[in-house]
């Protein structure tokens, strides 16, 4: 059976290594095709700009750097992405409060369903 997720491109953009290695690990095992990971905001601009991304995983924190910039860049090109926190979601600004939030710590199933949700375009009707 082949997964909804299989071949996407995820732009993983996660500043504490071992969170990113298990990040990547769950997104290969989903079928996804990584790209990063990313520790700051230039180089996941700098990735986003040279690669084909179809849909994000986003750190809110990224060394006392906030990953907003990343997030504009994403929403501007009309690039699907999640947040990844362990902030309460009622800590984002009012701007951001409509994108989805991976409350950390998750699983894979958890950001299956997520990815999956926002890969799949809403159907007239539903």
């Amino acid at each position: 059976m082949t997964s909804p997720l299989s071949g996407r491109r995820v732009l993983v953009v996660e500043d504490e290594m071992m969170v990113a290695w298990l990040l990547e690990d769950m997104l290969a095992d989903l079928g996804c095709a990584v790209v990063g990971p990313a520790a700051h905001v230039n180089q996941a601009l700098a990735m986003l700009d040279a690669e084909a991304i179809d849909a994000a995983v986003l750190d809110i924190n990224l060394n006392g750097q906030k990953s907003y910039p990343v997030a504009d860049a994403l929403a501007a090109r009309g690039v699907p992405f999640v947040f990844s926190t362990g902030y309460n979601k009622d800590s984002l600004p009012n701007s951001y409060q409509s994108f989805p939030v991976l409350q950390k710590p998750f699983d894979r199933l958890k950001l299956g369903d997520t990815l999956a949700k926002l890969l799949t375009p809403n159907e007239p009707g539903v």
